[in-house]
């Protein structure tokens, strides 16, 4: 009967993935629909509490405690008995994911126990996906609700440090420099990788001191619009060097102001030292 109950579940997932890709359910601007979602989030449920091997799990990100919108992509966790290898059961799970749902395995990440693998599947539809020991498996954050089983007693797990100002407003300054120096060598379309660096760099800064998430630009849109006012000629419109340079200067101004609204020991250092990038 659980066999007859898996296949049904698996033909009702490829049918809804089907007909996104189709175009038949959903409106082509939202690329997957939230019933895709739905049911790849009950397939992967169902092959958690089948596996013997994986006595916990939980949602995560996003969607975990009611948040999230249409665009949200699946973010579930799962914690591995402690005398199973985690890359075994994540490898089978691969398999399975791939065979059944065409999930394409993106890239791996390692943080502490736990290893982090993301899946591609059809319409655009994320699939980010963590296994832990279960000994070590507990919220690396608020963004966690327990679906199933337990956490691991103790402490949680503590979750990334926010970038410190110094070290966001230095790798700020060092990508203004290399910035100049593309410029005059011709190598405009690097200068350009690294102007928007420098930009990013100011604009965690005005997140980190506003308690908004300074990482991949979480916090960007969140900013105040006189935060955001004066990053507007810091985008580059053009490879012409006298564009670039002027997207230079306007990147740098908010890089130093932010350092030093920061209290960066160096920002006025700095700024004098280089003043000709900030005209």
């Amino acid at each position: 009967m659980e066999q007859l109950q898996n296949v049904a579940q698996i033909a009702h997932v490829e049918s809804v993935i089907r007909l996104g890709s189709a175009g038949t359910v959903y409106d082509p601007a939202v690329v997957f629909t939230v019933e895709q979602r739905d049911a790849l989030r009950e397939r992967v449920l169902t092959l958690a509490e089948n596996d013997r091997r994986v006595v916990a799990g939980a949602a995560v990100g996003s969607l975990a405690l009611g948040g999230g919108d249409r665009f949200s992509d699946l973010d579930l966790t799962f914690a591995v008995a402690d005398d199973v290898p985690v890359p075994e059961v994540l490898d089978d799970w691969t398999r399975t994911l791939g065979d059944e749902l065409a999930a394409v395995h993106l890239v791996d990440l390692e943080r502490g126990p736990t290893i982090y693998r993301v899946f591609l599947l059809p319409d655009a539809l994320q699939l980010d996906l963590s296994l832990t020991p279960a000994a070590r498996f507990a919220p690396a954050g608020p963004r966690f609700r327990l679906l199933f089983g337990e956490t691991a007693e103790g402490e949680p797990a503590a979750g990334p440090r926010p970038p410190a100002p110094g070290d966001l407003f230095g790798w700020g300054v060092i990508y203004g420099v290399h910035s100049r120096a593309c410029i005059e060598r011709g190598r405009v379309w690097q200068a350009e990788h690294y102007i928007g660096a420098v930009r990013d760099h100011a604009l965690s800064l005005a997140c980190l001191r506003r308690e908004l998430p300074a990482v991949q630009a979480r916090g960007y849109d969140d900013l105040p619009a006189d935060a955001l006012a004066g990053l507007d000629g810091t985008h580059v419109g053009s490879l012409d060097p006298e564009r670039l340079r002027s997207a230079l200067s306007a990147a740098m101004r908010a890089l130093l102001h932010e350092g030093k609204e920061a209290n960066v020991a160096s920002a006025n250092v700095v700024a004098q030292r280089l003043a000709e990038l900030q005209q």
